[in-house]
């Protein structure tokens, strides 16, 4: 059977503290919602301004990883920026760098896009879904750590929790960030409506 509510979660940092909120919330407000991540699941402790062609000798120099995390991560998930540069920076075949290298760019919950959103400049993530993404009318992403909804181009003030009917030819949600602020999106895949949630 095919799942109709998805709980949407992403930019973790590594923040055991936030994520364990985050699924709780979850667990309370949605428990029959497919958890899908929207990447950046890993803290790199490289920045990007320090990418000097550098290769480290396993993923455990280069990221931010607390014991119990890789317990929480049992969901579906795509790569983000932070992915992108750990494989970047370390090369030697290991259990997490090769869990890292097996996330997919994008996933589908029911008719939405799931994307990171590191693949764009904000000034150009609508030329840029049109180039990559056309066919997409619901498009959920991450990256930028700030929750916004724009209906065909036109930017939606969110209040609260309330529910959010998708109405219009495009939907393209930011669903905020794990790290610091325990946002989460729950997105009705069959009433078409979202809620953005804060644990």
């Amino acid at each position: 059977m095919t799942k109709l509510r998805y709980a949407l979660l992403g930019d973790i940092h590594s923040s055991l503290h936030d994520l364990t909120a985050v699924l709780h919330h979850i667990s309370t407000e949605a428990p029959a919602a497919e958890v899908i991540g929207i990447g950046d699941l890993y803290e790199c402790t490289v920045s990007k301004k320090n990418l000097h062609g550098q290769v480290y000798e396993c993923v455990e120099d280069v990221i931010k990883h607390p014991d119990e995390l890789d317990t929480l991560l049992t969901f579906p998930s795509i790569y983000g920026n932070q992915e992108e540069r750990i494989l970047l920076l370390t090369k030697q075949a290991e259990p997490l760098r090769e869990f890292i290298r097996s996330l997919p760019e994008t996933l589908r919950a029911g008719n939405a896009t799931v994307i990171h959103g590191h693949q764009w400049k904000p000034e150009d993530r609508s030329n840029w879904i049109d180039e990559h993404l056309p066919e997409a009318a619901v498009i959920i992403h991450g990256h930028t750590h700030r929750s916004s909804y724009t209906q065909d181009e036109q930017l939606i003030v969110i209040q609260g929790d309330s529910e959010i009917s998708l109405t219009g030819k495009r939907h393209i949600i930011n669903v905020g960030a794990v790290v610091h602020s325990k946002e989460w999106l729950l997105y009705d895949d069959d009433k078409q409506t979202v809620r953005f949630m804060k644990a």
